[in-house]
């Protein structure tokens, strides 16, 4: 070997290291304060605060009772201090996975918990060691958001998250947990070519499986039925003062092909418009 290739090959090692050292530093000054305000973004370096926060009350969400009343009661352990557990939220589309862990805290900032949202992109989990750091030295309860997750082929992401969820080197602090969303109770991919691999297949598989097992509450959001449908929209145009007549309701259904939360707040969008009102 070269003077020339072992130089490339020290500086190659370094710049690694600093990489690594980078991710577990604390994050920097210039973050938001974070012991005031609900909800942050972090962007994989600072911490910054989401000023246009405001989820819809949680007595809107209408069809997914259960899922409220379960979320919301771990979230208030993990706001008063006691055991409570990461959370996996799977299931149809526009069902209001993302829209039921918001206005969770809502709804507990209301009651006067203090407790707070921290969202963060599913491509940062590397990132995240340096966030718990930061996190874990504030005296209030943190609930880490990654909305819609999902993993490539060949990607070590899940095995990183696992060591979060079991408590490895990269795991969360006793005030953080981790609320995930994904179209699927296993998070893998649609196609997992591993199952046509003939050395050891199957433990390729369950490698995979098991990661939506660490999560110690799993919460399915499965397609709305129709009376469910035509519930949410009763829901949102009580509130609004609007009125609609059912069938004009389902045939907006039937035209985009599914039931759910999201059509039916995009049907009560189109109320308001036709009636020249503004709703938030």
């Amino acid at each position: 070997m070269t003077d020339g290739e072992s130089s490339l090959e020290i500086g190659v090692a370094l710049h690694r290291i600093a990489n690594a050292l980078e991710r577990l530093s604390p994050v920097p000054s210039e973050s938001a304060d974070i012991g005031t305000g609900p909800a942050f973004h972090w962007t994989g370096k600072t911490i910054e605060a989401i000023d246009s926060f405001a989820p819809i009350a949680l007595d809107m969400l209408t069809g997914i009772d259960d899922q409220k009343a379960r979320l919301l009661e771990n979230s208030k352990r993990l706001a008063g201090g006691f055991a409570a557990h990461d959370v996996l939220l799977w299931g149809s589309r526009g069902m209001g996975k993302s829209a039921l862990a918001k206005s969770v805290v809502r709804e507990l900032n209301m009651a006067g918990s203090d407790i707070a949202m921290v969202e963060a992109n599913a491509d940062m989990l590397e990132n995240l060691p340096g966030l718990f750091a930061t996190l874990g030295k504030t005296d209030r309860a943190f609930i880490l958001f990654i909305d819609d997750i999902g993993f490539e082929e060949g990607s070590a992401a899940p095995r990183l998250m696992r060591s979060m969820l079991e408590g490895g080197a990269a795991a969360r602090p006793a005030n953080v947990r981790l609320y995930v969303t994904s179209n699927r109770r296993h998070i893998v991919p649609r196609q997992m070519a591993e199952q046509d691999d003939p050395i050891n297949p199957r433990d390729v598989v369950d490698d995979k499986l098991a990661l939506s097992d660490r999560f110690g509450l799993r919460l399915g959001f499965h397609a709305a039925s129709q009376d469910d449908y035509l519930a949410m929209i009763d829901r949102y145009a009580e509130a609004y003062g609007l009125v609609y007549e059912s069938e004009d309701a389902l045939l907006w259904t039937r035209q985009r092909g599914s039931r759910s939360g999201r059509v039916a707040w995009q049907y009560i969008v189109e109320l308001a418009g036709r009636a020249g009102k503004s709703i938030s």
